[in-house]
């Protein structure tokens, strides 16, 4: 495994993340240990979660399978960087959301720690990040909640998800002013070869200000993970969005045309679509949830992948970017 800095920090990661949303709703808690195990084993230091995560009747569910690997003892913990995230209700779904029991007051950051923490089975958080922006909320109010964690030991660094450029501006320019944390150090985003305007404004507000870029839906829903082909050959075959996008003509033969060349060169679709993420500017590591045991080893073989200039330059075609910013939307 590879190792980079977590954005400007001191903090190694590696440069694959392990995603754990399938842990509990589509993976078992004994087969999610053991595919944490083996991502330990393999060199994946950082694992990411979120408080929701479980989904349903079992948000925090996820939280709690880490939490009883954790307990394990072996190193887990000390091995690893765990990041997870708040923002959305702890209440099963359709259930009456009470007031403060969401988003990103000071108080509901506080519960949401503490409860995190309980589950996760640790005393602290080394990454926690904010999972969505809380339009009623000040930064001068998170980061006075954060300021405490740190001060209280419970979180190390802060990092956002789903942040537009602006707000990840915003945030770092009163978390400057106030002086007494390290603002923003990473930003999870929605970012893959066929979902690129993170680079229109996110990726370089990320740069700019020292965060670190982790990716999640490399794969983008399955699509770039050589679905087509699946199909064809009566294996796992596209839904929801992933099979709307697959009944647009004009995306489907760009999926092909993304199939064709990587069976031209022998190359696994999803692989390809990881490796392609390790070489973007700004790209810590992008976040990989397997299912299996197999779907893990698929995506560390990326790592290892060598793309060359000529299939990059292949695939900027296929797919291509809207270009540097702001060139690209300014004329």
């Amino acid at each position: 495994m590879e190792y980079t800095q977590l954005g400007r920090t001191g903090l190694k990661v590696g440069r694959l993340v392990l995603g754990t949303m399938n842990f509990g709703p589509q993976t078992d808690e004994a087969d999610s240990h053991a595919i944490m195990d083996a991502a330990l084993d393999a060199g994946i230091n950082f694992f990411d979660t979120a408080n929701v995560y479980g989904w349903g009747e079992n948000k925090g569910r996820t939280e709690s399978i880490i939490g009883n690997w954790f307990a394990k003892g072996g190193g887990r913990r000390e091995k690893t960087v765990i990041a997870t995230k708040v923002y959305g209700n702890m209440d099963a779904d359709g259930a009456t959301v009470w007031p403060n029991h969401d988003k990103l007051s000071a108080l509901n950051i506080r519960r949401a720690v503490d409860a995190s923490l309980k589950r996760l089975q640790t005393d602290y958080i080394d990454l926690y990040q904010f999972h969505h922006i809380d339009r009623n909320t000040p930064f001068e109010e998170i980061w006075q909640a954060i300021d405490v964690l740190v001060q209280q030991g419970k979180i190390l660094y802060a990092g956002s998800s789903n942040f537009p450029g602006y707000k990840i501006a915003q945030a770092n320019e009163i978390a400057a002013r106030r002086g007494r944390t390290l603002g923003l150090v990473s930003e999870q985003c929605l970012y893959n070869l066929a979902e690129r305007r993170a680079e229109m404004e996110v990726i370089p507000a990320a740069q700019d200000y020292g965060l670190g870029v982790i990716p999640w839906s490399p794969l983008h829903g399955g699509l770039l993970g050589g679905i087509i082909k699946k199909e064809v050959q009566g294996g796992r075959r596209a839904s929801g969005r992933a099979a709307d996008t697959l009944n647009d003509p004009s995306a489907r033969a760009q999926i092909q045309a993304y199939e064709d060349l990587l069976d031209k060169h022998g190359l696994e679709p999803g692989e390809v679509a990881l490796a392609w993420l390790l070489t973007r500017p700004g790209v810590t590591g992008p976040i990989v949830g397997p299912r299996t045991a197999g779907q893990l080893e698929s995506a560390l073989r990326a790592v290892e992948l060598d793309l060359g200039e000529e299939l990059l330059k292949s695939l900027d075609e296929i797919f291509p970017g809207p270009g540097p910013s702001p060139e690209a939307f300014a004329w």
